[in-house]
């Protein structure tokens, strides 16, 4: 069991340490390659592995598990922020909406093989669309509808469940292009994690815990409500475990930033949780693997 712990967690992980290497000492600037990865290679990726992807009832239960996986943190963390006086829209959107692309997406391909990318890049558009929605409304004052359906990553999912649905199928080299395209999505989104990790400042260590305990506890209810009531084949519910317990998005921090709310904060939440993860991710793997 360590051994194969071991062997999925370290390609990742090596990853992240190029990155972190990179930004150390050559310090590029991650902004124009994070804006191309997010508009053109995860796009890329959402769209040839949707529109290949069987879509019937079979998936209902993955769908209704990473809806409960993102609302229920929410809700849990009504109570918490009112009885620790924390402020609900800084501290609850980490909890609803994790790593699902950067760390999750490699972790499941390298876990359990290419047959749960699908589901993967399911979790993550799930994910995904109800951040840029329900959080977006949450940090902001008006309607964030004109912001949605203006991202790259839900116009290509909806195109892709669009052209799946209808049974239309899709051009044999425009799926090939779109593959290849996807395929550099995910050791840049690793690559940028680990330069990412250049900004930790010990000043936010005691944030950043605290977070990564109420995260742990927050999956670790929705893992139970999914893993009691929800029917899922083992490989979907394995996957569950990690993306009920997953570290926070790097968007919390953008979109916290963007609205001015407490992003110092949410910052030390998201470095310290994905740094946090060297240790978390091994523990819920190898729980993962037992199930």
């Amino acid at each position: 069991m360590f051994q194969q712990v071991v062997g999925i967690l370290f390609p990742v992980f090596t990853l992240v340490v190029v990155g972190y290497c990179v930004g150390r000492w050559l310090k590029p600037d991650f902004k124009p390659i994070n804006r191309i990865n997010m508009d053109a290679f995860t796009p890329a990726l959402v769209f040839s592995s949707l529109v290949s992807m069987p879509l019937d009832t079979d998936q209902v239960p993955l769908l209704s598990a990473s809806i409960v996986a993102v609302l229920l943190p929410g809700l849990i963390m009504l109570p918490l922020c009112k009885l620790s006086k924390l402020s609900y829209k800084a501290w609850a959107p980490p909890h609803m909406f994790r790593n699902s692309g950067n760390l999750a997406i490699p972790l499941f391909t390298y876990t359990f093989g290419d047959t749960a990318l699908a589901s993967a890049v399911l979790l993550f558009v799930v994910s995904a669309c109800i951040h840029i929605s329900l959080g977006l409304a949450l940090l902001s004052q008006g309607n964030p509808f004109k912001q949605i359906i203006k991202m790259p990553i839900f116009l290509a999912a909806i195109g892709a469940l669009a052209l799946n649905l209808s049974g239309i199928g899709v051009w044999t080299p425009l799926y090939e292009a779109t593959s290849l395209l996807g395929q550099a999505a995910v050791p840049v989104m690793l690559l940028s994690l680990g330069a990412q990790m250049c900004n930790i400042r010990m000043s936010g260590l005691k944030v950043g815990m605290l977070c990564t305990l109420q995260s742990l506890f927050t999956g670790a209810i929705a893992f139970a409500v999914i893993y009691f009531f929800i029917p899922l084949p083992t490989m979907e519910l394995q996957m569950m475990v990690l993306f009920t317990m997953l570290p926070p998005a790097v968007m919390n921090y953008l979109f916290a930033e963007r609205f001015q709310i407490e992003p110092t904060k949410v910052a030390s939440m998201v470095l310290f949780g994905n740094f946090f993860s060297i240790l978390t991710l091994p523990l819920l793997l190898g729980f993962a693997l037992s199930l």
